[in-house]
């Protein structure tokens, strides 16, 4: 990777490092996450226990974007992700899918939220459940082709993105160093790779 890439993404990982933590405790009403817990009855005749994890009451289905840039760039980005090793995540662009909205419709959104960028051509590449032992939420993986920067971000007060451009080969070199770490991101990269070949 090219060295003031390094050192940006550098910058970017240490102005998000973890330097402490105190417990907060949240009235149930009042959290991001609930469970709900069902007895299921199976062909068989077996029961089974098991509890669905909920994002503010709802599946917390969601979209992964792949945004690439009409210079064949693709846009990253860089957050906190505090329960990890690491503390700080490098992945895509990703966000809840809200009610009424498809897929599409939430990757043109997040996109422009998340990094100010927006895509003239999207294209869905599939997805994944995110944790099919607990929850039922879905993530679809959008590519979105001929991404420019129209705006600032307009990120929510609890959020913190830096967006971060690199080549494409330099994103799989990321992915192949073991830096790009959540599944999500992997997937949506190794989705996109036969429509990146041309970068």
């Amino acid at each position: 990777m090219r060295k003031e890439k390094l050192e940006e993404l550098a910058r970017y990982q240490e102005d998000y490092q973890i330097v402490g933590n105190e417990e907060v405790n949240i009235m149930p009403e009042q959290s991001f996450l609930t469970t709900t817990s069902r007895r299921y009855l199976l062909a068989n005749g077996k029961t089974l226990v098991r509890e669905k994890l909920l994002k503010q009451g709802k599946n917390g289905d969601a979209v992964i974007i792949v945004p690439v840039t009409l210079d064949g760039e693709v846009v990253m980005t860089i957050e906190p992700r505090v329960h990890t090793k690491e503390g700080v995540g490098i992945g895509f662009p990703a966000g809840y899918i809200e009610k009424g909205e498809t897929p599409i419709m939430a990757a043109k959104r997040e996109l422009q939220e998340e990094t100010g960028y927006q895509g003239q051509e999207f294209t869905l590449l599939g997805g994944c459940y995110q944790d099919e032992g607990c929850s039922s939420a879905y993530n679809s993986i959008v590519l979105a082709k001929g991404c420019l920067r129209v705006s600032e971000q307009m990120l929510d007060k609890d959020e913190f993105i830096h967006y971060f451009i690199c080549r494409v080969d330099e994103a799989y070199e990321m992915l192949d160093n073991g830096i790009i770490k959540g599944a999500n991101s992997q997937l949506a990269l190794e989705k996109a790779k036969q429509y990146l070949k041309s970068y």
